[in-house]
C-alpha cells in the first residue's frame, strides 16, 4: 500500500486547503481558509521542532501522503494540551431532580453548564480524509498512527485525552443545537459562528453566553434531539475511539452539540498495546501479520502499514515487506513500535 503518514510541512497548505473544501462545515479544525492553515501549519512545524520533552500546547498537524504520487488525502491532528492560551468550553450535561409531596410527582430535568473542566487534557481531532480514498482501511491508519505517535512522545502529553465528535448539521449547513441554542444569544448563523470559531477562537462565548445552567425541556425538540449525538459521517470515528477505550461521558461541543469522549492515555488501546521490534531485514509482501508501524523522533516520524513477520528465537527482532520499509525509510537495526491492525 502506497501510503504514509509523516508531518505536515510548509508548502502543505494548499492541499489541505482542497481538503477543508470538502468538510461541509462543522469542522473547526481544518478551516476552508488558506491563511489559517498556513498559521496552523507554522504553529506545528514550531512543534515538531521543539527539543523541550513537557506537555505544553502545541499541535501536530500530520498528513497522509500517496507516496508515488505525492498526494496528500488526508489529516489528522494532535493537541497537547487545551485551554492554555484561551478557555476550552464545553456543556457539561447533569440532572437535577425536583419532588412535590402534595402533587406527588417526582421530576427529573436535564441542565446545560458552560465549564472549562477539561481544560488540560490533550485531545485528538482534525481528522479527514478525502472521499476518493476511504477504502483499504486509510481512515483506520489516519486515527491510529496519532496513538503510536503519542505512544514515541509520551512526556509531551498530559494523562487523560479528549476527542471532539462533530454534532449534527443538516444538508443546508444548519445545526439544530446551534439553531435552538447559541443563535439566541448571538444573533448569528451556525455557519458564522464556526467560522469565527476557527479563525479567532472561542473566547467570544464568555462574552454572550449565560453562565446560569440551561434547562434543555426549554429547547426546541429539534435541538434536544441531537444533543450528545454524532454527524452521520463521524459514526465510524466514534466506533474507533470506542474502540480505542474512549468513553462518551457528560461533555458536549457547545455549537453543534457533538459529543466528547474522554480516555486516560495510558490506557488507550494502541498505545498499551504498541511492541517495540527492531529492523532485520525485508520479507515476501504476503507473509506475516498486517500492522501499522511508526518509527522516527519529531519531525522525522512515519507511520504506514506493513506485514511484519517476526524471528522465532527473538520478538523484537522482525522482517517487514520491502514496499514499507521504502514507505517508512527503514533501515537494517532501525527501531520502531508496531500494532496489529
Amino acid at each position: 500500500m502506497n501510503y504514509r503518514i509523516r508531518p505536515a510541512k510548509t508548502g502543505d497548505e494548499e492541499a489541505l486547503y482542497a481538503l477543508a473544501q470538502l468538510t461541509g462545515g462543522g469542522f473547526t479544525n481544518l478551516p476552508a481558509d488558506l491563511e489559517a492553515l498556513r498559521a496552523k501549519i507554522d504553529r506545528s512545524n514550531l512543534a515538531f521542532s521543539d527539543a523541550e520533552e513537557i506537555v505544553s500546547d502545541h499541535v501536530y498537524v500530520l498528513v497522509l501522503e500517496h507516496t508515488e504520487s505525492g498526494q496528500i488525502v488526508g489529516t489528522a491532528q494532535i493537541f497537547a494540551k487545551v485551554g492554555t492560551k484561551q478557555p476550552f468550553y464545553s456543556y457539561r450535561l447533569s440532572k437535577l431532580t425536583k419532588v412535590s409531596p402534595e402533587l406527588n410527582q417526582r421530576i427529573t430535568t436535564q441542565m446545560l453548564s458552560l465549564t472549562t473542566d477539561l481544560e488540560g487534557c490533550s485531545e485528538v481531532g482534525g481528522l479527514f480524509l478525502h472521499p476518493d480514498h476511504r477504502t483499504g482501511g486509510l481512515g483506520l491508519l489516519l486515527a491510529r498512527c496519532r496513538y503510536l505517535f503519542i505512544r514515541l512522545h509520551r512526556a509531551r502529553f498530559a494523562d487523560r485525552f479528549l476527542a471532539e465528535l462533530r454534532g449534527v448539521i443538516d444538508e443546508k449547513g444548519q445545526a439544530p443545537f446551534w439553531n435552538g441554542l447559541g443563535n439566541k444569544f448571538f444573533g448569528m448563523s451556525f455557519q458564522e459562528a464556526d467560522q469565527l470559531n476557527s479563525l479567532k477562537g472561542n473566547h467570544f462565548i464568555s462574552d454572550l453566553m449565560p453562565d446560569y445552567p440551561i434547562y434543555t425541556a426549554l429547547l426546541p425538540e429539534s435541538a434536544q434531539a441531537v444533543i450528545g449525538q454524532p454527524h452521520m459521517s463521524g459514526r465510524p470515528a466514534m466506533r474507533m475511539l470506542q474502540k480505542e477505550g474512549f468513553q462518551a461521558g457528560d461533555y458536549i461541543d457547545i455549537f453543534d452539540g457533538g459529543p466528547t469522549m474522554i480516555a486516560a492515555t495510558d490506557q488507550i488501546r494502541s498505545i498499551a498495546n504498541a511492541r517495540e521490534a527492531v529492523l532485520e531485514g525485508s520479507s515476501i509482501e504476503k507473509e506475516g501479520q498486517l500492522s501499522i508501524i511508526a518509527t522516527g523522533h519529531l519531525k522525522n516520524f512515519r507511520a504506514s502499514y506493513g506485514t511484519i513477520r517476526k524471528n522465532i528465537e527473538n520478538n523484537k527482532q522482525v522482517k517487514i515487506n520491502q514496499e514499507a520499509i521504502d514507505n517508512l525509510q527503514l533501515t537494517s537495526g532501525d527501531k520502531f513500535i508496531h500494532i496489529p491492525r
